[in-house]
């Protein structure tokens, strides 16, 4: 039996004045766009969710398909919060360093007050002059202790000194794997190694690969954990540093800032007073980027080279002519190796392992290619879009480092400008030389002596698993023997 649905004339009243005040409500709660200007266009989104479920687990990918859709500048909102997306390198470019002001922000995101107890540099939303001053700091800190160059040592700068080191560690520790097991995971040893590099120039010291407290933090899976476990590390070795700090004996790094620190200078532009807390921070911020990011770098090249053997043996080749076997490869040696320059470039841009930039946001009302941004407005900037952009490149899903080299076999350093992986703008990466660098030394020294390879039959899987920086799955099938 059916019963016929009756509305008074009051209810119905009702439900209109319900109806219109949540109308207002959401138009209300939308920015006004000045005249002239549009709003972001963007897929439509589930209410409270938004574009979540859309986004999936590969977020790079899904964006880079809306791209193609919606254009360079669109909008989604993750739950109910809105973001702007930035793809294409024209726009991308426009945004971050010609109006590098407007883009500079961070946003106020609960997981990044989870980081160096939400003091971090590279993740605060602080984006003025105590900002600026820590960023100075910092980079006259990595000049002084990397690219500086020890009096003492024959080699051209702290870094390759260290470097030089730890590869031949590294060789002596996967010699002994392969005379035991005959196989190893590659990424469990590269990522000491590296650490031991950032540990040098921030803290004086190495650590033995079996070395079970720093194999606990470079283990750690879990963000909340990870990032407590590595402040507490970080906090100890801090502390250790002021007991035998002694003035005038700058060894690292930390000393550096710990002498800044209890001079309490000024800085000259900013007029502006650094607590001990805030400079700490610093080195967290420098380890932290110092050891995932390369780490990431040389276990991919690795990866890449294994499954193309053909590259490494070309990579091999030129080595021997330009370098020979008779002295380690240089810094000084990496502009006479365009092919060694090429496969790195191939390796960034191929794997794109750092799929985004930390999240920007905006810092006052501002406009791009025509669409109206409000301040503070969080924004992702698609990095793997631009590394695969077939406007860019020429069968961007092909393993082909000669892409990077022209006629005469010197590096295309137009196309070489066009991979992002370190970020553009007033919030680039300050450590890009430095990784550069390191990740160049690491594979040249290593594939001048050693070759890798896997056994045949082996499926080595290539799969980027997603994250702040793109990892590849586990291959425990590594095998390496010296070059003859």
């Amino acid at each position: 039996m059916l019963f016929p649905i009756s509305m008074s004339a009051t209810e119905f009243l009702l439900a209109s004045v319900i109806f219109c005040l949540v109308f207002w409500v959401i138009r209300a709660s939308r920015p006004r766009v000045p005249k002239g200007l549009k709003n972001p266009p963007g897929p439509w989104g589930w209410p409270l969710i938004g574009h979540m479920l859309t986004l999936g687990k590969n977020p790079h990918l899904a964006l880079s398909r809306m791209s193609q859709q919606y254009g360079d500048v669109l909008q989604i909102r993750i739950g109910s919060t809105p973001v702007v997306v930035l793809s294409g390198l024209d726009t991308i470019r426009q945004a971050l360093v010609r109006q590098g002001d407007d883009f500079k922000g961070r946003p106020d995101l609960y997981t990044f007050t989870l980081i160096s107890n939400g003091q971090s540099m590279s993740f605060s939303p602080d984006s003025g002059p105590v900002w600026a001053a820590r960023r100075r700091l910092a980079q006259n800190g990595l000049k002084s202790f990397s690219i500086a160059s020890d009096p003492a040592s024959s080699s051209s700068c702290y870094l390759e000194e260290h470097v030089s080191k730890e590869a031949e560690v590294l060789i002596s520790t996967l010699q002994e794997l392969m005379a035991g097991p005959g196989h190893f995971n590659p990424y469990r040893y590269v990522v000491v190694s590296v650490a031991n590099v950032i540990c040098a120039i921030c803290f004086g010291r190495r650590y033995d690969h079996n070395h079970q407290e720093l194999l606990s933090l470079v283990n750690l899976n879990g963000f909340k954990d990870l990032n407590e476990k590595f402040y507490s590390f970080m906090q100890k070795m801090i502390k250790e540093h002021y007991k035998t700090f002694e003035k005038g004996h700058i060894r690292d790094i930390t000393d550096s800032l710990i002498e800044h620190c209890q001079e309490k200078q000024l800085d000259e532009n900013a007029n502006i007073q650094l607590s001990d807390e805030k400079i700490i921070n610093i080195v967290l911020d420098l380890f932290g980027a110092g050891f995932d990011t390369v780490t990431t770098a040389i276990s991919w090249s690795l990866m890449y080279l294994v499954m193309n053997p053909r590259v490494q043996r070309k990579i091999q080749e030129e080595l021997d002519t330009v370098i020979g076997r008779s002295r380690q490869p240089r810094l000084s040696d990496r502009s006479h190796l365009p092919y060694m320059e090429a496969f790195i470039l191939e390796t960034f841009r191929h794997s794109s392992f750092v799929p985004f930039t930390i999240p920007h946001s905006t810092t006052r009302d501002t406009s791009l290619k025509g669409f109206y941004i409000p301040k503070g407005r969080c924004v992702f900037v698609n990095q793997w879009q631009i590394n695969h952009d077939q406007k860019l490149w020429v069968n961007p899903s092909e393993f082909l480092p000669e892409r990077f080299l022209t006629p005469d076999g010197a590096i295309d350093k137009v196309l070489s400008e066009k991979v992002i992986i370190f970020g553009m703008g007033k919030r680039k990466c300050i450590g890009e030389t430095i990784a550069r660098w390191e990740v160049f030394l690491f594979l040249a020294i290593l594939l001048q002596r050693v070759e890798f390879s896997v056994p045949l039959g082996v499926k080595v899987d290539m799969t980027p698993i997603y994250g702040l920086t793109m990892k590849h799955a586990c291959c425990e099938h590594f095998q390496m023997q010296l070059r003859s």
